[in-house]
């Protein structure tokens, strides 16, 4: 089985070292940022391809890790290079957070070229997908599943399949949105007690022992404390994910004024020029004496 990557950021570069060591066949890498793949594609001894077109002729199944709902759409429809060209039997599994409207939109478009999709969505982050831990949550056709489970299981410690199109995305958006809300009330919380003169060591470990506890406890606490926001999940996606979630709140009916504030906090982030500040730097807002 032919594997080629599309998007080798920081996640999508990982994940494709990751299948790489569990023996499947890498054909192909690519990324809007030319050096990124070339970097990647000599490390693997894969071929970086400078076209969509290349990518689909170089693999049967393609992974796609891109940024947004406008990467999505581009790497899908665009007019003169996208990978539903002579895309019949290919299997793409889309693992970036995007709308779920715009998953259900790339399987329809598929369909009709003869291909299938799977959204595979990424409740982890770097370490994981180096390690091949990752928490998937699938969304498509379950033969689509079927075919990308052994895959899947060289990159997963969990994997969830959730429903068709676009159900998957949804899932996602709210753990994010629920996974942003609590970092932002941790950092409130350190960042009160340092205002009050506590030791923030010893704040964390109540914290953990307590009402207060939390996977982002586990994750980000140190970090807030110490002011180290190497990024593992950018602000500026966190504000962008959280504004999934609010979008589907709206369409829902509902006001979600926890999930909102939330966004603005990190849109704030986002307009000091810290948006590829790790979530954690949420903090530099809330600590006294930092006020990024």
């Amino acid at each position: 089985m032919n594997i080629a990557f599309v998007g080798v950021g920081r996640m999508g570069a990982n994940m494709a070292r990751r299948l790489q060591e569990r023996g499947f066949h890498l054909t192909a890498v690519y990324d809007a940022q030319r050096s990124a793949a070339t970097s990647l594609a000599q490390e693997l001894g894969s071929f970086a391809s400078q076209s969509l077109g290349e990518v689909i002729a170089a693999a049967e199944v393609i992974i796609t890790v891109v940024s947004d709902d406008a990467a999505m759409r581009q790497i899908f429809s665009a007019p003169n290079d996208n990978l539903l060209s002579h895309a019949s039997g290919k299997l793409f599994i889309n693992c970036a957070t995007v709308a779920p409207e715009v998953h259900v939109e790339i399987e329809q478009l598929a369909q009709k070229a003869g291909a299938q999709t799977l959204e595979a969505c990424m409740a982890s982050s770097i370490t994981q997908a180096r390690e091949g831990s990752l928490y998937l949550m699938c969304g498509g056709d379950q033969s689509a599943f079927d075919r990308a489970e052994p895959i899947l299981r060289a990159l997963a410690s969990t994997i969830r399949y959730i429903g068709r199109a676009g159900e998957a995305a949804k899932v996602k958006a709210l753990v994010n949105m629920v996974m942003n809300i609590n970092t932002a009330g941790l950092a409130e919380g350190i960042g009160l007690g340092d205002a009050l003169g506590l030791d923030l060591t010893m704040l964390r470990e109540v914290f953990g022992e307590t009402g207060a506890a939390s996977r982002v406890l586990q994750t980000d606490g140190e970090d807030m404390q110490r002011r180290d926001h190497a990024c593992f999940f950018s602000a500026a996606h966190a504000a962008k994910d959280s504004g999934i979630a609010l979008a589907l709140a709206e369409k829902a009916g509902l006001d979600l004024p926890l999930a909102r504030a939330t966004k603005e906090q990190y849109e704030r982030l986002i307009s000091t020029g810290l948006g590829e500040m790790d979530k954690s730097g949420i903090a530099e807002l809330t600590f006294k004496n930092r006020r990024a």
